[in-house]
């Protein structure tokens, strides 16, 4: 019996999330409200009523604040316009493997340092500033529900990290696309709010609303706020206004708000089956993040095993998984698996982790 493909790969909010006939209503309004605005050419740091409403949020003046196409572009325009070759750049590990493809593109050195089950090892970063000399150029952080290991940084490790980027002057990227994703417990103080000078806050309604909108933002330090605006107009001219419109107006009707809790009423049940079947199927396989939310559970297998050898055999058992060397910027990685829950039924995600458990036994 050929058995259905189950995907543990990519971490994709399921089309049964998508507020469509909400949407469909905030595209007829914003073209008849804005379209003189949105269908024309227009400043690049984005949808002014939508920049203004975070600004706002924020408490800072509409000039910090850039909304893009999705928060990787604005990374990305981060990366292209600050980092000069060999310029020393630090990220968790295992961290999001499109900002390591970002860094390594702009020519930076990276140097990741390890998570455990807090964060990661402030302890080296801070003997490798002070005892080294070591001076990076920015230090990228997912610190809630982090892609790809679930991890929550600990409000002591977030202080230490906000002290260190103060005493020795680099910036800090925080992303923050989980955050809002937290299906219990207590929400600890932005790093954003503990350094505002030092660093850039980034976050996307990918996955409070529609990844397909392509609306992400960031909260830029006020010392480099003009010049990123003027890098960013002189590489696309202008973002789709559109799609921010539309954003804008969904917050406006007062829809966010219920639209998250609804999320996190399908979302929660998928992260209990995913805990759930790991407690049943993987003790003494494996270890793994217990998170309170977002969309990932990272699991590092116990035996030693080759990824490559991994991913045959799971595909052979009708499982797509994602190359755990990805997310390691420096190497490493074949016994770490990203387990997402987000988009299979908890039918789906117990049937996976016992298909999973099964080709780690295998493997011996």
């Amino acid at each position: 019996m050929i058995q259905q493909p189950i995907k543990l790969t990519r971490g994709v909010p399921p089309p049964e999330s998508f507020p469509v006939e909400q949407l469909a209503e905030c595209a007829v309004a914003v073209l008849h409200k804005y379209s003189d605005a949105i269908l024309q050419y227009g400043p690049a740091g984005g949808f002014l009523p939508l920049r203004q409403y975070l600004a706002q949020l924020h408490g800072v003046p509409e000039y910090r604040v850039v909304v893009g196409q999705g928060s990787l572009q604005l990374q990305d325009l981060c990366a292209r316009m600050m980092i000069t070759p060999g310029a020393i750049t630090y990220v968790e590990e295992p961290t999001y493997d499109r900002t390591l493809t970002i860094l390594r593109r702009a020519g930076a050195l990276v140097i990741g340092f390890p998570l455990d089950g807090n964060g990661p090892d402030v302890d080296a970063i801070e003997e490798r500033l002070k005892d080294e000399g070591e001076r990076p150029l920015l230090f990228y952080i997912i610190p809630d529900f982090q892609n790809p290991s679930g991890t929550v940084l600990s409000l002591k490790k977030r202080e230490r990290i906000a002290a260190l980027a103060q005493e020795y002057g680099f910036w800090i990227i925080e992303d923050v696309p989980y955050r809002r994703l937290r299906y219990r417990g207590a929400e600890p103080p932005t790093v954003y709010s503990l350094a505002p000078d030092r660093v850039f806050l980034m976050s996307s309604y990918s996955k409070l609303i529609s990844p397909g909108l392509r609306v992400g933002y960031m909260i830029m330090p006020e010392t480099i706020a003009r010049p990123l605006l003027k890098f960013i107009e002189d590489t696309y001219i202008t973002p789709g206004y559109l799609a921010q419109a539309i954003v804008y107006e969904y917050i406006q009707r007062g829809w966010l708000e219920p639209n998250i809790e609804t999320l996190k009423a399908l979302y929660e049940p998928r992260l209990d089956a995913m805990l759930g079947a790991l407690d049943e199927h993987m003790a003494g396989l494996a270890t793994w993040r217990r998170p309170d939310g977002g969309f990932f559970v990272g699991m590092t297998l116990q035996a030693e095993v080759r990824a490559k050898v991994l991913l045959a055999q799971a595909k052979a058992a009708g499982l797509q998984l994602t190359d755990g060397r990805g997310f390691f910027a420096s190497g490493g990685g074949d016994r770490f698996v990203r387990l997402p829950f987000c988009a299979l039924t908890p039918e789906e995600i117990r049937e996976g982790i016992r298909r999973l458990a099964g080709v780690i036994q295998s493997l011996g």
